[in-house]
C-alpha cells in the first residue's frame, strides 16, 4: 500500500524524517565537537546514509542516496539547523537523543520493509532492520572519535531488533502496512526512552583480573 504525494511512498516519508533527525544528530556531536562546515556535513551524511547503504549493498541494490538526491540535501539542511540552533542544540544533550531516537526507528522500519519487500525471509530483515538503524550511529562515534553508543552501556540495537520483530510479526499477520509502521517505529522509541530513564542496560562481559593473570 502507498501513500500516494507525487509519486512518494509512505516509506520514502519515513525514510526522508528518518535522514533529516539522524543527520542531525550526528551534525549536533560534530558540533560538539567544535567540527568545521565541511566536518559536521561528513558526520551527518554519514550518520544519516550509513546503515541504509550497508543494507541495500547486501540487498544487491543500488545504495538509495545514489539515485536520489533529496537525501544529501537533508543532510545540508541538518548542518543548517544546527548552525541556527546552535547554541540550544550543543548544550542540550536530550535534542540530540530525541532526533537520535527517531532516526533509529523510523530506518529500522524502514530497513525490515525493504527487505521483505525483497523477498527475504523474516528473520534477515530483522538483521537488516536493525543494521539500517544502527549502523549509521557506528559510523559517526567512529568518525568522532567516540566509543559507538552499540557498544556501551545503553540498549540500543535491541530496541531495533524488539522493533524490527513486531514489524516482521505484523507483516506476516496482515496487520495494516501504515498502523504496523507506526506501532513497530513507536516500539522502539518507547524502549529507547525506557532504557535511559531508568538505566537499563545488558549485562556487562567482564573478565577477572585473575584470570587474566591465568591466561597470561
Amino acid at each position: 500500500m502507498l501513500l500516494n504525494l507525487d509519486n512518494i511512498t509512505f516509506y520514502q516519508i519515513l525514510d526522508f524524517i528518518g535522514t533529516l533527525a539522524f543527520a542531525i544528530s550526528g551534525t549536533r556531536l560534530a558540533a560538539a565537537k567544535h567540527f568545521d562546515l565541511f566536518g559536521a556535513y561528513v558526520v551527518g551524511v554519514t550518520t544519516a546514509i550509513g546503515g541504509g547503504t550497508m543494507r541495500d549493498i547486501l540487498l544487491n541494490q543500488t545504495p538509495f542516496w545514489m539515485t536520489d538526491p533529496f537525501y544529501l540535501i537533508c543532510s545540508a539542511v541538518a548542518v543548517i539547523w544546527v548552525v541556527v540552533f546552535r547554541r540550544h542544540l550543543v548544550r542540550q544533550n536530550n535534542t540530540w537523543f530525541l532526533f537520535d531516537t527517531i532516526g533509529l526507528a523510523l530506518f529500522t522500519v524502514v530497513g525490515v520493509e525493504k527487505t521483505l519487500s525483497a523477498g527475504l525471509p523474516m528473520w534477515c530483515a530483522i538483521i537488516m532492520g536493525a543494521m539500517t538503524g544502527a549502523a549509521g550511529g557506528i559510523m559517526r562515534d567512529v568518525l568522532i572519535n567516540e566509543v559507538p553508543l552499540i557498544f556501551r552501556k545503553e540498549i540500543y540495537a535491541l530496541a531495533c531488533v524488539t522493533g524490527g520483530i513486531m514489524f516482521a510479526i505484523g507483516h506476516r499477520i496482515g496487520i495494516d502496512t501504515h498502523l504496523n509502521a507506526i506501532i513497530s517505529g513507536l516500539a522502539v522509541i518507547v524502549i529507547r526512552l525506557l532504557a535511559v530513564k531508568y538505566h537499563l542496560a545488558l549485562p556487562k562481559l567482564k573478565v577477572e583480573e585473575a584470570d587474566e593473570e591465568k591466561d597470561a
